[in-house]
């Protein structure tokens, strides 16, 4: 006997098609992107080992150590070489992270449609173990590589541990700077899609989201692939592998790294280590142990996993605090060794855990339409697009007050408690729980995807009801998981920012020094300029996607009747050409900056550029996502019409649901494009400044020499 919700040959035929057109867009499109990615590696390694081999004049002979003049350390040359080394390994290890996650999400979607046909709950545990698998594989793949890279340097360095993990800083390198493209350029992809589809496909010719009839329906969905997915594997990798070396990098010069205390100096990565068990662990509460039943049960199932991670982390951060650390030890704090007891860093590591929480609950009250805010976007609607535009902002920028707090507390405890080290230690608490939070980020953009499937494939609206349920907590779930990203990003920066003021001997940052003061404001300003670079990318390409799509409803008989099919072809291609062309002056933009102003002017005022950035930068990261998110979802909220306030503004086709679809397509870019990328800029300017610390410290300033 068949049902609506059952399979026939030909919604069979189509599911497959559309898989298969899934898997190989954004195979295509990654490939596209790595070839380019991959000729700037090569490129910028070289800079690397040249501007590094030149501190010391190409020298190949032994030199005192920078910390310690009494003692031999090895020579320049060889922290340029390794230092190149560890940069390739972490480009590499992001960039496979992200194809991985890829292929994970495309193959999870159309399982996650099938199990809607038997309840949302069996949906829930597909879409959520996928997203799991990323995350395991993730933090799996950036601890064995690091721990392996810094036990294969130490066969050179032996007991120069300063000389070693100066080098090691060149895998957090390495791996922000993949980010930035692969978060730059697949958020232009995805958006640009997305705008183009929602204006003419939902707007101007009101046929529903998703529908087959729409030429840029594929690669609507290869864009959340690339972009949601993909971009969001290779940002927590690198956040993940700065904190840590950052951390490293001042362990090594601390009693951990004077006395070669190698199970203390891995703290580090035994937190992580710690924290992969804790969320394997934790996904059982929401995958076997508790069976999901209802649409309402999704969200607080979600959220769920936050507080019992979380719960869980701190025991395990007490345990690893008590066995691997000594009892006291000392901690450089700029020049002097402050003494730290191990419960004071385990409270460290504490508090950015418990900040990341709190942040977590914080975005999902602002960006989730259960609660007031995004109601009351969504009724800003009914007197159309403008009101519902003022209304989302105001709700960005009021949603940036209690995380700045958040963040501003657990700065001054880690840092009152074990100066920089403590706050590289609160970052990694965030990230500790790194694999439950990209769970709940990629079952998002699985199960978004998964409700496209079930509209290509003419399935039950029963199947779509479920995957759009899924779809509306999924993308509180990502808010809450790009919010992971910019708060540890806000304290991986700060960690590095202090390492690189040792680095280059600075003593003090004083902003009312001229040269201070310049780099200050010009930091600050550079989060703009790379949001309207971002922003206008996006809507470049965007309206290439519109005019296609326009023209196709209008050259090509019987389409909007579904007696034609669409050329999906043609869009595909002209997202993949636009991206990648869009993405490199904003990369440009990021990775020439330091390396200009640490040569012409100096450390002193890239000091003032790097916490300007740190500054400005966080907080229109945090406006900019949970905006577009609260858009988003209060277009949803129209949709669902669950609620009778909801139904009074519905349904779909309304005019107070077009204002709507207005708004989340304005949220699009700021959501998924400018506000992640924002988080790369701050972090992978402060690595980059660490990393080329010795040059800039040696033949930095230029201008201000011959002047």
């Amino acid at each position: 006997m068949t049902t609506r919700s059952s399979l026939n040959a030909p919604r069979f035929r189509m599911l497959f098609l559309k898989v298969c057109m899934d898997v190989t867009g954004a195979t295509s499109f990654l490939f596209t992107e790595y070839h380019y990615v991959g000729i700037f590696m090569v490129a910028f390694a070289i800079l690397i080992f040249l501007f590094l081999g030149s501190v010391e004049s190409f020298n190949t002979n032994s030199q005192p150590c920078t910390y310690n003049q009494h003692k031999i350390c090895k020579p320049a040359l060889a922290t340029a070489f390794f230092s190149t080394a560890a940069f390739l390994l972490g480009g590499i290890t992001s960039v496979l992270s992200g194809y991985l996650g890829m292929k994970i999400a495309t193959y999870a979607n159309a399982r996650t449609t099938l199990e809607a046909r038997k309840g949302v709950g069996k949906a829930l545990i597909v879409a959520f173990r996928s997203g799991a698998v990323m995350g395991f594989l993730l933090a799996a793949n950036g601890l064995l590589v690091l721990y392996v890279a810094i036990n294969l340097f130490k066969l050179y360095y032996g007991d120069d541990w300063e000389g070693l993990f100066e080098a090691i800083t060149g895998y957090g390198l390495g791996g922000s700077s993949m980010t930035l493209f692969g978060r730059v350029g697949g958020g232009i992809y995805t958006k640009a899609v997305d705008v183009g589809a929602d204006l003419v496909g939902k707007v101007e010719r009101n046929i529903p989201e998703d529908d087959p009839r729409n030429p840029a329906v594929i690669a609507d969905n290869v864009g959340d692939n690339v972009g949601d997915i993909a971009g969001m594997v290779s940002d927590l990798f690198g956040s993940y592998a700065e904190s840590s070396c950052a951390a490293l990098v001042v362990a090594s010069i601390s009693s951990f790294g004077i006395n070669h205390e190698f199970t203390a100096m891995c703290y580090p990565l035994l937190i992580s280590s710690m924290g992969i068990l804790v969320c394997l662990i934790t996904t059982l509460f929401a995958t076997d142990f508790f069976e999901i039943k209802a649409v309402k049960e999704i969200e607080p199932a979600l959220k769920k996993q936050l507080i019992i991670s979380t719960v869980l982390m701190s025991v395990g951060i007490a345990i690893v605090s008590w066995i691997a650390l000594p009892s006291s030890f000392t901690i450089f704090n700029f020049g002097v060794q402050k003494v730290v007891k191990n419960w004071q860093l385990f409270l460290c590591v504490g508090v950015g855990l418990w900040a990341g929480l709190i942040i977590g609950f914080v975005t999902e009250y602002y960006t989730s339409n259960a609660y007031s805010p995004v109601q009351d976007v969504a009724d800003s609607c009914r007197t159309g697009a403008a009101t519902n535009v003022i209304f989302g902002l105001a709700l960005g920028y009021k949603s940036v007050i209690i995380p700045i707090f958040a963040i501003a507390i657990s700065i001054f405890v880690s840092f009152s408690f074990a100066t920089m080290y403590g706050i590289a230690m609160a970052a990694l608490g965030m990230l500790s729980t790194i694999a439950t939070g990209l769970a709940i980020d990629a079952y998002g953009s699985i199960s978004d995807n998964a409700g496209g499937i079930a509209e290509m494939a003419g399935m039950s609206h029963h199947i779509r009801e479920r995957t759009d349920a899924l779809d509306a907590a999924g993308n509180t779930t990502a808010a809450i998981g790009k919010g992971f990203a910019i708060r540890s990003a806000a304290l991986v920066s700060l960690a590095l920012f202090g390492a690189f003021v040792s680095r280059a001997a600075i003593s003090t940052v004083d902003v009312l020094t001229p040269k201070v003061f310049i780099g200050l404001i010009v930091g600050a300003m550079l989060p703009y300029w790379f949001s309207a670079m971002t922003m206008k990318s996006v809507g470049s390409a965007a309206l290439k996607m519109v005019e296609e799509v326009r023209r196709q409803f209008n050259t090509i008989p019987g389409l909007m009747e579904g007696r034609a099919k669409p050329d999906y072809a043609t869009c595909v291609k002209i997202s993949t050409d636009a991206s990648i062309k869009e993405m490199i002056p904003p990369g440009a933009l990021v990775m020439l900056t330091p390396l200009i102003v640490g040569t012409f002017f100096g450390v002193e005022t890239l000091s003032g550029v790097l916490a300007g950035s740190l500054v400005s930068g966080v907080q229109i990261a945090i406006s900019a996502s949970n905006t577009g998110g609260a858009w988003d979802n209060a277009k949803k909220y129209i949709e669902a019409g669950t609620s009778e306030h909801a139904r009074t503004l519905g349904p779909k086709g309304s005019e107070p649901h077009k204002a709507a679809v207005i708004g989340d397509t304005i949220g699009d870019p700021l959501k998924d494009t400018s506000g992640p990328s924002l988080n790369i800029l701050i972090k992978l300017m402060a690595v980059e400044s660490l990393v080329f610390a010795p040059f800039f410290a040696t033949h930095g300033g230029l201008l201000f020499k011959i002047f």
